[in-house]
Order: structure tokens, then sequence, then C-alpha cells
């Protein structure tokens, strides 16, 4: 064993061609961890309510309609920021929606929504796939704030309750499916299946 640990070290200090192989791993680490460090302080500042409506198109359309809500200001004093609602909080996927998100860059940099009539004109779309993202993960965002398991049925109306306790609960429905425009003012739902 001893001799072992004795050939790893003399590996590690056996010079490369510059370096010794000891300098080239700690140097190695420790420049991971600055890497790691920077990355994932970059994607904290992205993941913030100042960065998302530091766009006009964020701050001047859909932040506007947040406000109105009952998630931007109700009588217990939580609030839902964007990120809460449009970043998961798992690191892998937020990563995944991070990416998914870096072709809404493209969206700003030609100007898709940089009007009011442009957004409005795009609104069905981007809540369509909004809608299929929240479908696709079975609304999990929505369920990193309201738990299934602590619902109060009985403080719920009859019809809230009936949903809730059933198309919810077995699984066949989630959040979205009855919650579209819950933040946000809704498109023209016409063609919008399951809505009358």
């Amino acid at each position: 064993m001893k001799e072992i640990i004795k050939i790893g070290w003399q590996t590690l200090r056996k010079p490369s061609a510059y370096f010794s192989l000891g300098f080239l791993v700690i140097g190695g680490f420790i420049a991971g961890i600055i890497f790691w460090g920077g990355f994932n302080t970059a994607l904290e500042a992205t993941n913030t309510e100042e960065f998302c409506i530091s766009c006009h198109e964020m701050e001047n359309n859909v932040y506007e309609e947040l406000k109105t809500t009952i998630h931007f200001s109700n009588r217990s004093g939580v609030r839902a920021t964007c990120p809460d609602c449009h970043v998961p909080h798992k690191w892998t996927d937020k990563i995944a929606r991070k990416m998914q998100a870096s072709k809404e860059v493209w969206g700003k940099i030609f100007g898709t929504i940089n009007t009011r009539e442009k957004f409005l004109a795009h609104r069905k779309q981007l809540a369509q796939n909004e809608w299929r993202r929240l479908k696709a993960n079975d609304s999990l965002e929505c369920r990193n704030c309201h738990n299934f398991d602590y619902m109060d049925f009985t403080s719920q109306s009859s019809r809230a309750a009936k949903q809730h306790s059933t198309s919810l609960a077995s699984g066949d429905k989630t959040c979205i499916d009855c919650h579209k425009g819950i933040a946000h003012q809704l498109p023209d739902m016409k063609g919008v299946e399951g809505w009358h």
C-alpha cells in the first residue's frame, strides 16, 4: 500500500512539459471552482424579477398585468415573481428551461414583440407555448407553492373542491388546465382545447 501511495505522489509531482501534474490538478480544481461560482452567479442573476423586467417587452406588457393579480398583492403578503412561475426550482430543470429561454433572446434582438401591437399579435402563441410547457411538467412551478396535500377543500368553492379532489387528485388534469390566465390576461381563446 505504501508503494502505491509513493507512486501516486511521484506521479503528481512529476513535471509535465512546464508544470507538475499535481500543480495542474490543483490548478484545474481551483479553476473549476471559479468557473462554477461565476456560472452559478450568472444563473442566479438571470433568475430574478429585476432581470426579467429589464426589457420593456416584459415590463410594459406581462409585468403590468401581473401587478393586478392576487399573485402580486394579497392578504397573506406572499408574492410570486416571474421566475417563481416561469423557471423550475430544481437545478437540472432550471438549466433546461434557461437553454429553452435563450431562444427568446433572438426575439429581443430581432424585435419580435418590441411593440404592444406585436406583443398582442403573438400573445396567443406565447401563452400556448407556456401552457404546453406547464402541462408537460405537471404544473411543477405551481406546485412549488400550491401543495395538493395541504389543500383545505372546505375553504374552496364547491366547484373548485370537486375539480381538485377528482381531476387533479387522479392526475387527469394539472393546474394549468383550469387556471390559464391566472397571472396574465388571456389571448383570444377561440380554438383553445377545453375552453368554452
